[in-house]
Formats: structure tokens, C-alpha cells, sequence
């Protein structure tokens, strides 16, 4: 994994965000925002992991590089990429780890892309360096990440044809229905709650009762039942 696939995935991340905010209930945006952000931590746990590996490997490989150079943040060079091996011309971002075991954040020229390397993976650039390079090298992704970067795309396109064919499968409901309700209306049988009618407006009629939409009838009449009375009698119970 690599910096480019984890900006690929705050990229993808952030466009789920916003379509949640029109839809925050969507079962497939919400499993897939779970699983960008899974993804994105992996990620950040592999390149966190790629710079504190290794350590005495470092260690020799500085001791036996060529003389010491002081890079800062901004200084250009020549980098190594963990894809192929090749050295590419690279600009420092940020400069971290310790003294004796320094750190690089580079950004290869042409691409977008940030990688994370050691002392022994950076040099300096050769003195003709400006009359040899006119445009920017270009380097090929390895077959693994390229295997790997597919298998993402055809994943989350799958994702996305789900989503637009439950999305296409609701509105043909809701057609259905508004044509079932123009139906009604035009054969004079009014279906509440549609055209903007509610079953709880308050009929014209002062007798009609709220929820029962063009009843114009009045209040049922309910019997009030007494309780009922033992007289006493003389006659005893048979």
C-alpha cells in the first residue's frame, strides 16, 4: 500500500459523505463508508509500519552510503520508488525519525503522491541534471498494486450499480403509485394524503369528524348504558 491508494480512499470517503448527507439512511452508502474507512486505517497502519521497520537494515545501509548530505523540507533529489527499485526526481515535503535514523517524506515530480522513505533510498540530483531531464519520469505500478487497484475500481463500481439500481427501483414505486393515485382521482375516489390533502385537515362541515376525509356525517351517537338496580322485593330468590 501507498499514499496514493490512501488519498484514492479519503477521496471515495468523502464523496460517500456527502451523498449521506441527502440520504443519511442508506443501508449501501453506510456500509460503504465503513468500509473506506477501514481501509484508509489499514492503510495508515502499513506506511506508519514501512518507516519504523527495518531499523538496523538502515542503520548499515547509512554507514556504508556514500558521504553524509543534510536534506531539509523543499530540497530536490533523486528517490527511490518501493515500486520498481528506480530512482525518480523527487522533492522533500518533511523531514522526521532521528538523527541517526532519519525519515523522508518525498513527492515524486509529475505525480501528485507522497512515500515515505530512509536515508539509504535518497540522493542527491546528478550536476546536469536540469540539461539531461526535460519532463518528468515517468514510472509503471507493479503488477501486484496494478492487480490490486482493479480489483478496488470493479468493487466499488459494483457498489455503485447496486445503489443506483435500488435507487432506480424506488422511483419506478413511486411512479407507480402517483399513477394509480391520478387514476382514483379522475374515476372521484379521493385517496388521502395525496395532491397535498391530509386526513387529519378539518372538514368544511362543522359535523364532520377530523380522519375521516369527506365523511360529512357527524359524531356517532353513543347509548350512555346505565348500571342497573336490585329493587328489594318480599318474595324471596327462587
Amino acid at each position: 500500500m501507498d499514499t496514493t491508494e490512501l488519498e484514492t480512499y479519503q477521496v471515495q470517503l468523502s464523496q460517500v459523505e456527502l451523498a449521506l448527507q441527502t440520504d443519511p439512511e442508506n443501508a449501501g452508502l453506510l456500509s460503504l463508508r465503513s468500509e473506506l474507512q477501514e481501509l484508509i486505517s489499514l492503510t495508515q497502519q502499513s506506511l506508519a509500519q514501512a518507516a519504523s521497520s527495518s531499523r538496523a537494515d538502515s542503520v548499515r545501509k547509512t554507514a556504508n552510503s556514500t558521504p553524509t548530505h543534510t536534506w531539509t523540507a523543499g530540497s530536490d533529489c533523486l528517490a527511490k520508488y518501493s515500486g520498481d527499485g528506480g530512482w525518480y526526481p523527487a522533492r522533500i515535503t518533511s523531514v522526521g525519525g532521528s538523527a541517526e535514523n532519519p525519515v523522508y517524506s518525498i513527492m515524486f515530480k509529475g505525480y501528485n503522491t507522497t512515500e515515505l522513505i530512509k536515508g539509504g533510498e535518497i540522493k542527491p540530483l546528478p550536476a546536469n541534471h536540469q540539461e539531461k531531464v526535460t519532463a518528468p519520469s515517468k514510472r509503471k505500478l507493479t503488477k501486484a498494486e496494478d492487480e490490486e487497484r482493479d480489483r478496488k475500481k470493479k468493487r466499488n463500481e459494483k457498489k455503485l450499480e447496486v445503489k443506483a439500481a435500488k435507487a432506480k427501483e424506488q422511483l419506478a414505486k413511486q411512479a407507480t403509485w402517483q399513477k394509480f393515485a391520478k387514476k382514483s382521482e379522475k374515476k372521484g375516489v379521493h385517496i388521502a394524503g395525496v395532491a397535498g390533502t391530509s386526513i387529519f385537515k378539518t372538514p368544511d362541515n362543522p359535523l364532520g369528524r377530523v380522519g375521516v376525509t369527506g365523511s360529512g356525517k357527524g359524531m356517532t351517537e353513543v347509548a350512555i348504558r346505565g348500571k342497573h338496580k336490585f329493587a328489594p322485593t318480599d318474595e324471596p330468590n327462587a
